[in-house]
């Protein structure tokens, strides 16, 4: 499925990670993306990016094959079948959780086993540090092969896989795979520290306990809805994006996926957006991780807390504020340039942030939790500022590069804070005496948006005030409680989504200009706000007729990227993206509690 360049499909990719970091792993078992020693650090695998110099870690038959492949059940632990003339052979990859024993600071295992005949397998290894920019050394050491580059090494170490031979900035090896028998690469990294190499029962044991660890976590989940299967596989990419040393969530694996083949939009997801913070919590509540919800929350307060009342668009996954973006020099996905490190994003001025951590305070409190006299004053502080800003133009949640305009969603957001800040406010959950200002704010943002933010016309709601143009995310009039949810102008802007925006089970973000040329496929968490709203405004039937068919839409092991080309399904954008399996828990609860009301 490679195109002649050597690219494959985005819809071919599979991820495995550690908490730390992730690795994505084609169809074809090359393992082209891999950030170390974190999800946000340079690659050391970069050929997604640029298949000639990014490098890469290959391990396939040497004649010509199939393969198929699933995660090991509920595990992030991916299993590839390869099918040949000669045998069949299964390769368990993963990127194993620290237990006792010698091992690296990050840990990549290759399992490989024989299931028929004798098939003649190779690997290659050709670390690329520091997104192909930096020098690497790569020597032999008493039959261990090491790459270093400054402070970064890792070591390659091969049980029964063939000889690791270095040659010419790659270590490779080649070797028959009989019936019933195993053979293992083992990768461990280090940075700034002894590079340690574990011995293969070490290895084994671990493998084993990571794959223990996964499922107990997913036992412990409490989603007993329609879509089961779906919500978990979200789940279990949720956690995967999980950089657990914080608890942030990065707002997807990669960077600079694009969103048209060849263009410019090519953006660095790995940072963790405040705009997501809502659906964060509402995901892991719905799956049953409270104590992901609650750590998270904490992580947001955190991250937040030098500039408060003031919020950047987006943070580091160790909650630091820099996001400088800057072009690297790699050739892009399928010729897309340019490729960035970084997000110019982060001195965006974004409005709706304010509603979503409001929302997420709200969340919090509902669990049952009690905001302490500091934080309870900076949320009130927050709500003040909005009062105060609300007026102002932004750069709305997508993160337009056109000028600031008075975004829809922006003000609507903009409600659902003072909202929330009145409703936390008569929980005693946060101080009551500034309650008049926000309630009279509230009132005059609803005013505006219904005077200037609806279209007779269209009979919708649209995109920015005094406009025409459509946007799918004013779904959050629905989604979060701005307007009743079955009343009549949500019914008319899910018609005129449906006409307008809508393609086949694809849902295109907005109509108009954001300042970038060229265009973008379909966004998937539209997709799925879309079957969110159908639910909520009582239409159970096209919202389960709906999630039924974007369920279907994920690539073979339920992952999603960022959009979709409608013409043909291939995946756009980077992988996995956390908004998308968001949206997915957050609409099939919903379906789920239209169905329970039905009842």
């Amino acid at each position: 499925m490679r195109d002649s360049a050597g690219y494959a499909p985005i819809r071919d990719y599979a991820a495995i990670g550690d908490g730390r970091t992730v690795a994505l792993v084609a169809l074809d078992g090359s393992i082209d993306w891999l950030p170390l020693p974190n999800l946000d650090s340079p690659s050391v695998f970069g050929a997604i990016l640029d298949v000639g110099r990014g490098g890469r870690f290959t391990l396939e038959p040497e004649v010509p094959s199939t393969a198929a492949r699933r995660y090991l059940p509920d595990t992030n632990l991916l299993e590839t079948t390869f099918t040949t003339d000669a045998g069949v052979v299964r390769v368990v990859d993963g990127m194993l959780f620290h237990e006792p024993g010698l091992s690296g600071d990050r840990e990549l295992v290759r399992q490989v086993e024989g299931l028929a005949g004798s098939t003649p397998m190779r690997w290659s290894v050709e670390p690329r540090f520091g997104y192909a920019a930096a020098r690497t050394s790569i020597a032999d050491r008493g039959g261990v092969a090491v790459a270093t580059s400054g402070r970064d090494a890792l070591g390659i170490r091969s049980f029964d896989a063939g000889e690791p031979i270095v040659d010419r900035g790659r270590v490779t090896g080649r070797w028959e795979v009989a019936a019933d028998s195993t053979a293992t690469i083992s990768m461990t990294t280090a940075r700034a520290e002894p590079l340690v190499f574990p011995g293969r029962d070490e290895v084994a044991t671990r493998l084993e306990a990571t794959g223990a660890a996964w499922r107990r976590w997913v036992g412990a989940l409490t989603y007993e809805g329609p879509f089961r299967d779906a919500v978990l596989r979200s789940g279990l990419a949720l956690k995967l994006l999980v950089f657990a040393p914080s608890a942030a969530i990065a707002g997807a694996g990669t960077t600079s996926l694009p969103e048209e083949i060849g263009g410019v939009r090519n953006w660095d997801y790995r940072f963790s957006w405040i705009r997501d913070a809502a659906f964060t919590l509402g995901a892991f509540l719905a799956l049953g991780c409270p104590g992901e919800a609650e750590a998270y929350f904490w992580w947001v307060m955190s991250a937040s807390q030098l500039s408060s009342p003031r919020l950047q668009v987006l943070y580091q996954l160790d909650g630091g504020p820099q996001a400088r973006e800057r072009a690297l020099d790699l050739d892009g996905y399928r010729g897309s340039k340019p490729v960035r490190a970084g997000n110019a994003a982060v001195d965006q001025l974004q409005l709706d942030l304010y509603g979503a951590l409001l929302e997420s305070a709200a969340l919090y409190v509902n669990m049952g939790n009690v905001l302490d006299r500091e934080v309870a004053t900076r949320f009130a502080r927050i709500a003040d500022l909005v009062a105060d800003s609300w007026r102002r133009p932004d750069s709305g949640i997508w993160e337009v590069r056109s000028d600031p305009r008075h975004f829809t969603q922006s003000k609507m957001m903009c409600w659902v804070a003072l909202d929330r800040a009145i409703a936390l406010a008569g929980a005693s959950a946060v101080a009551g005496d500034r309650v008049a200002r926000w309630t009279s704010e509230r009132d005059a943002i609803r005013s505006f948006v219904e005077e200037r933010c609806w279209s007779d016309d269209r009979n919708s709601y649209v995109r920015a005030a005094d406009g025409d143009d459509l946007d799918a995310s004013v779904l959050h009039a629905s989604l979060l409680g701005y307007v009743d949810p079955a009343g009549p102008r949500i019914r008319g802007t899910l018609e005129a989504i449906d006409r307008e925006l809508r393609d086949g089970p694809y849902v295109r973000r907005y109509s108009g200009e954001d300042g970038l040329p060229g265009r973008e496929g379909a966004f998937l968490t539209c997709s799925f706000w879309f079957v969110e709203a159908l639910a909520r405004a009582g239409r159970v039937d096209d919202a389960t007729e709906l999630l039924q068919d974007l369920v279907g839409m994920a690539n073979d092991v339920g992952l999603y990227a960022e959009e979709a080309d409608p013409a043909d399904g291939s995946f756009l954008g980077n992988l996995p993206q956390a908004l998308s399996h968001l949206a997915l828990v957050g609409a099939a609860s919903a379906v789920a509690d239209a169905e329970r009301g039905r009842a």
